[in-house]
């Protein structure tokens, strides 16, 4: 049996070689390279097989058929090659839809002439058959194109080499090794048809083939070895792109090996040129993030990085990269932009700090005007002792007013300096501190308050409060609840109108409710009562003017003593404010109120 047999056997097998390789391709097609390697060992395979064929051929027709076969891989293998090399060595920018085009039109040349050669015989002159080996054998007399075709290929191959030599001189370790498997399969193939086609040494048979038996083996050893396919240092782009965070992957040596989009649009000087340049060509800009990426690769921080764009900050967590072995090989560094997040942060505290210096100056302007209202009053008070010295010396019967007089002015006085002394013990925080009181006396001293007003517009004022009623409130709260309640049943009660004041006991808690026979309150009010926090003041039907705040702060008050407020209206018959305080507690009870005290103090807090 002639040794053409053995050679097509072992073509085979390289076939087979191939057809594996094509399918872990298929299996990573979501990575571009393994479409490009995988359709590069498409063009390998279809060789080897129709040569393998060719070799045991016959007849000349039988050849010719094979030789077509071939020449659907052949031209386009190099094209598919040299596209390969470009992503693997980090310049997938290039391959675009015009370069394709562009690399294409060669191979398209050679396959069309190839198939039309019995036209024109431009790429093959002369077709014989050759028994000086025992065997038939194809002897091809080569023309211009195939020679047009040799140099397109071997041009394309230099450059693509050229550049795996580059990547592999700036490269170190395990990304080296796959740079030299990928090196030394290309040459496989490229390397037996130069000696070939040169006829430098003398072969009785296309060698060129057998060159992917060498490729083949090399490159199903990277990719169980060294996963050539799976850790190729481009290879991972797509799947970077799907990452928000800036991710850039470094070797051992802090030499850049990929990176995503949002990484090179956080750091501008990041482009295809720096891969395998030391990651200080990229960050020489901020050394701080330098160091921390150089010498402290598992410390995860904030950091502030100031660009072109304005300040940026950034999350920044380092870690290895660890192989199936727990063993390092690389290192990542992922960046979270948290450039919204403490800008908004920074604006919460500068607003914190408007408002705190608003307060501070609601204060002042709290105190100053307490202050200006106390002390005129205060005068008053003296002029009024004047004039009662000045009456009871000369013996007039003007007694009853000014003593009247005195009395609403000490009342006011006394009303202005309390308000003082509750907002003094406010200005650390809202403050919840209850006390038994006496209900009876809290109303009746607040109706005292109210007197002259009620009495301006010929209104009795009636309390159906029983004796021995004690409730748990705040005091400055309580009077601030009834006196607003109070000074609205006044303002919309007619001329000759009446108030009744009433409070019903049950379990732990009393119902105090405020009766008049005024206005009453129309539906579009009484929708929005007690709900807006800035309502707006109605006029009295006096004329009485308000600032809108007086229900609000009842409100407010009544919920932090523990209890609700609610009305019933109808309209030109009057309206009834109710609300609810708690009755003294026991000692758990007092406890537990305590402790609710101390939680609406650190709400206000």
């Amino acid at each position: 049996m002639s040794y053409n047999m053995y050679l097509s056997a072992l073509l085979m097998a390289a076939s087979c070689c191939a057809l594996v390789i094509c399918y872990l391709c298929w299996k990573r097609r979501n990575l571009s390279i393994s479409i490009s390697y995988g359709l590069g060992m498409l063009t390998g395979l279809i060789y080897t097989f129709g040569y393998a064929l060719e070799i045991v051929s016959t007849s000349l027709e039988h050849m010719r058929f094979w030789l077509r076969v071939e020449y659907l891989g052949i031209p386009f293998g190099t094209l598919f090659w040299f596209i390969m090399v470009l992503q693997y060595t980090g310049r997938q920018a290039l391959v675009r839809k015009w370069f394709i085009a562009a690399l294409t039109v060669v191979p398209m040349i050679t396959l069309i002439s190839h198939n039309t050669n019995e036209f024109h015989h431009l790429f093959y002159k002369s077709m014989t058959i050759d028994y000086s080996e025992g065997f038939a054998q194809l002897q091809l007399e080569k023309g211009p194109l195939y020679w047009f075709h040799v140099f397109y290929s071997y041009s394309v191959f230099v450059i693509g080499m050229g550049m795996l030599i580059q990547m592999f001189v700036r490269r170190t370790g395990r990304v080296r090794k796959q740079v030299a498997i990928m090196f030394i399969g290309s040459w496989g193939p490229f390397g037996f048809a130069l000696i070939y086609v040169s006829n430098i040494i003398y072969m009785p048979v296309d060698i060129s083939p057998f060159g992917f038996v060498i490729s083949g083996f090399f490159y199903m050893w990277g990719i169980y070895q060294f996963n050539i396919l799976r850790l190729a240092p481009f290879a991972m782009q797509k799947i970077f792109e799907s990452i928000q965070d800036a991710v850039i992957v470094l070797d051992m040596e802090n030499s850049i090996v990929s990176y995503n989009q949002p990484a090179a649009a956080a750091f501008r000087s990041l482009n295809n040129k720096k891969i395998g340049e030391h990651v200080a060509a990229v960050f020489f800009e901020y050394p701080m993030l330098l160091e921390k990426v150089v010498q402290h690769p598992f410390h995860a921080s904030k950091m502030k990085l100031s660009s072109q764009n304005g300040e940026l900050f950034f999350n920044i967590h380092m870690s290895y990269v660890n192989n199936k072995r727990k063993k390092p090989f690389g290192k990542m560094v992922l960046l979270s932009d948290i450039t919204d997040m403490v800008r908004a942060e920074q604006q919460l505290h500068e607003n914190a700090r408007k408002l705190s210096e608003l307060n501070t100056f609601k204060d002042k302007m709290f105190n100053v005007v307490a202050h200006d209202i106390r002390d005129p009053l205060a005068v008053l008070i003296n002029l009024i002792e004047l004039m009662e010295e000045e009456i009871q010396d000369r013996g007039e019967s003007q007694n009853e007013i000014v003593s009247e007089m005195g009395q609403q002015i000490q009342n006011t006085f006394d009303l202005v300096e309390s308000l003082l002394d509750w907002f003094r013990s406010q200005r650390e925080g809202m403050k919840f501190r209850p006390v038994e009181r006496d209900l009876l006396q809290a109303i009746q001293s607040n109706m005292r308050l109210m007197r002259i007003r009620s009495e301006a517009k010929r209104i009795q004022i009636i309390s159906d409060i029983q004796p021995g009623l004690f409730v748990y409130a705040d005091k400055e709260m309580l009077d601030l609840i009834i006196r607003n309640l109070l000074s609205n049943a006044i303002k919309f009660t007619d001329f000759d109108g009446s108030i009744r004041i009433n409070a019903v006991s049950s379990d732990r808690e009393i119902t105090v409710s405020v009766h008049d026979t005024g206005q009453g309150i129309s539906c579009d009010q009484a929708d929005t009562l007690l709900q807006d926090v800035y309502p707006n003041s109605l006029t009295g039907t006096a004329g009485e003017r308000g600032v809108g705040l007086g229900l609000t702060l009842c409100k407010e008050f009544v919920q932090l003593n523990g209890g609700t407020i609610w009305f019933e209206s109808t309209p030109a018959q009057g309206s009834i404010f109710y609300f609810t305080i708690p009755t003294p507690p026991t000692r758990l009870d007092q406890s537990l109120t305590i402790m609710k005290g101390e939680y609406y103090e650190s709400l206000a807090h």
